[in-house]
């Protein structure tokens, strides 16, 4: 039956209710046993026009508000020094946060650093914590489009309004710090140090349980390392960042094993002889658990499955047997075995339920890695830049697409080790585009080009700086002679997570973790 207009929808059952409902509540309202409003005014509120939802007009007229508001912001803190600039020293940080009434202790952290894979097992341990029904914050760098997207509480970027709120609350003590560190001769907190203390303000006002945190960059003296972490995860450690961090890998990791507390849990993935002996050390003097990879637990069993891997992990507390992965690459099993662990060892080392595990690892994402970001033709993109990566990259590359020809759109950063990067990526790319990016800190596309030429030879590098042409000409070149359908050409983006997040804009790719 259609309803003409001004008819009332409901049965008369219906308007009997409505009408006995109204009269309780005038009669609740008029008692003088209860205090409340003049009952006039329950017939004005009743009278009102119900509230309007925006308009799309309205909405996007709020957006535009926000968006210009965090443009402001983010012109402040991208005009501090960068992350690769900093001074080694926790001050400044502990003095903001002292000053704000120390957030970060209003909850449990798992701390990870490492030279690769820390954003992905950053991720894979949040899902399982949400899993067991835990508020998480994650803080992980860097972002690939937007800065939100280092702060996720609940595993979701952090909304624009309490980005805003939290830039508001700190900006103040941030100022004070400032002002202190200059009149001493220093510098002002760094664009990472001022992310740090919005990421632990933030958690803290949320509120959340737990806080996910990558390191910047190496671990002693991060401007994470003010939080006491229940578990410290130590990635496998590669030479990177050298004019920071050491030119071997034992300093490097000993920087990284700073992150380490006093009585807590020091989780490894498999590392180099020299690596274990001193992370052992530093337990033992920590009076630290140490579990360790391929000792202590291990992936057992992977393979290759539909939009990731199917893989066995056994750990100290039980076998998880073929769990699916959504992530893709070798690697990330090994990544997820390590999160496995660290979660367990959260949780005083007893075991998850499957379901739980099985859930949070079939759901996890991680953009930028070995990500598929156009299906005609194939594009893929990973963010991996030194040659530890590089490894992974191949080993991956191979697996998936073993008999496609390959074509690499590369860029990367000036400070980065171009020439062995390169030389690790050679044997699985039929030829390289050599592009740009507007970052300072990014290589000529010209200067990289002669280093591609070095390590492929003049025939198989092509240097094209706009991102767009340089697709497309990667495209032209892959699909040149490739094999019939049956394996179709894959274009792969990497060398840089700058790069990544410019060919995910450019492939209209939204962020996942968008709120």
């Amino acid at each position: 039956m259609i309803q003409g207009e001004g008819e009332d929808p409901r049965t008369p059952e219906e308007v009997a209710e409505d009408l006995r409902f109204d009269q309780r509540i005038k009669a609740a309202i008029s008692s003088p046993e209860i205090a409340g409003p003049d009952p006039s005014v329950i017939e004005d509120i009743m009278n009102q026009a119900p509230i309007k939802a925006p308009t799309e007009a309205e909405k996007l007229a709020a957006r535009s508000q926000l968006d210009a508001r965090l443009q402001e912001i983010y012109a402040d803190i991208w005009s501090r020094n960068p992350e690769h600039a900093f001074e080694p020293t926790l001050d400044r940080v502990r003095d903001v946060l002292a000053l704000i009434g120390n957030p970060e202790r209003n909850y449990h952290a798992i701390h990870i650093t490492g030279t690769n894979g820390k954003t992905t097992t950053a991720r894979i341990i949040e899902a399982l914590l949400r899993e067991r029904g835990l508020r998480t914050g994650r803080f992980t760098s860097p972002h690939l489009e937007d800065m939100r997207e280092r702060i996720s509480i609940d595993g979701r970027a952090i909304s624009r309004e309490d980005f805003i709120d939290t830039w508001d609350d700190v900006k103040p003590y941030i100022d004070i710090v400032d002002k202190k560190s200059v009149a001493a001769g220093g510098p002002r907190l760094s664009f990472f140090e001022v992310l740090t203390v919005m990421a632990y303000d933030a958690f803290s006002n949320a509120p959340i349980d737990v806080a996910v945190v990558e390191v910047g960059m190496g671990g002693e003296w991060d401007a994470t390392n003010v939080i006491n972490a229940d578990v410290a995860v130590l990635l496998p450690v590669a030479l990177d960042h050298m004019e920071w961090l050491g030119n071997t890998i034992e300093e490097i990791a000993d920087t990284k094993l700073g992150i380490l507390k006093r009585g807590k849990i020091l989780v490894s993935a498999a590392q180099r002889e020299s690596v274990v002996e001193l992370s052992a050390a530093r337990a033992e003097e920590n009076h630290a658990r140490y579990l360790l990879e391929n000792r202590d637990f291990r992936v057992i069993h992977r393979e290759t499955a539909v939009g990731g891997e199917m893989v066995t992990i056994t750990t100290p507390a039980a076998t998880y047997t073929d769990i699916p992965l959504g992530l893709r690459g070798a690697f990330q099993a090994h990544n997820a075995a390590v999160a496995l662990v660290a979660v367990e060892a959260f949780f005083d080392g007893s075991a998850l339920p499957g379901d739980v595990v099985e859930r949070a690892l079939m759901s996890v994402s991680s953009p930028g890695r070995l990500e598929v970001v156009r299906t005609s033709p194939l594009v893929v993109v990973d963010g991996g830049h030194n040659p530890h990566a590089a490894q992974a990259q191949v080993s991956a590359l191979r697996e998936y697409y073993p008999q496609s020809k390959i074509v690499g759109v590369v860029a990367q950063m000036s400070d980065k080790d171009q020439e062995d990067y390169l030389g690790v990526l050679e044997p699985v790319l039929a030829s390289v585009v050599v592009t740009g990016m507007e970052s300072a800190r990014a290589m000529d596309p010209e200067q990289l080009g002669e280093i591609a030429r070095g390590v492929f030879g003049e025939d198989r590098v092509v240097v094209e700086p706009d991102l767009a042409e340089a697709i497309d000409h990667a495209t032209a070149i892959a699909e040149t002679d490739s094999a019939e359908d049956l394996t179709p050409p894959v274009v792969v983006a990497l060398g840089s997570f700058e790069l990544v997040g410019n060919v995910r804009a450019l492939m209209g790719k939204a962020n996942p973790d968008e709120a």
